[in-house]
């Protein structure tokens, strides 16, 4: 059995409760989310980064992101979010919400994809993530395009998937404090 700060915690950030979401991660200045935003959602994902090899002539070839594809999990390891192409995340409540780098910076693990701030793009639905302004992905593991060599005329076209795991945070605008009534 949970013990009862845990249940609290769990029913004030199902609710969107100001203050009782998950903390701010300690990330680079450049990936800080803007003052005024707090975390409404914290997740880890697992899958892959879809990479394509596209030649355009005989020096210039590379591997270029064509998509990720992976699945978020809570706390509780339950699946909550699907994570494609757009980027776009989609919440099993049904919002979801497509983002667009504004910063990256070279993760600090060997063999890791970036970590990335992206800032809100459109959203879809009514949910938690309808109101999502900031997204962090940290704490990546590989991810990393296959090595150029490997992407040459033979290979075009040719599709790659790269498995990695990383956390996200989601970010949505702090409520405003009720207005305090005088009694009058």
């Amino acid at each position: 059995m949970r013990n009862p700060v845990q249940v609290v915690a769990a029913l004030a950030a199902l609710f969107l409760l100001p203050g009782f979401g998950p903390a701010r991660p300690d990330v680079p200045e450049s990936l800080k989310a803007p003052a005024g935003e707090e975390v409404v959602l914290a997740a880890h994902a697992t899958g892959v980064q879809i990479y394509v090899c596209q030649v355009e002539s005989e020096q210039k070839s590379a591997w270029v992101l064509k998509a990720p594809e992976a699945e978020l999990t809570d706390a509780a390891g339950k699946t909550i979010v699907h994570h494609s192409a757009g980027p776009t995340w989609k919440h099993i409540d049904g919002s979801e919400v497509t983002g667009k780098v504004v910063a990256r910076q070279d993760a600090p693990k060997a063999g890791a994809i970036p970590w990335l701030l992206l800032s809100a793009a459109s959203h879809t639905g009514e949910g938690i993530l309808a109101r999502v302004t900031t997204i962090q992905r940290i704490l990546t593991d590989g991810g990393l395009p296959p090595n150029a060599a490997d992407c040459s005329s033979s290979a075009k076209g040719k599709e790659s998937r790269s498995a990695y795991s990383a956390d996200y945070y989601f970010y949505a605008p702090t409520p405003a404090p009720a207005a305090k009534s005088d009694g009058k």
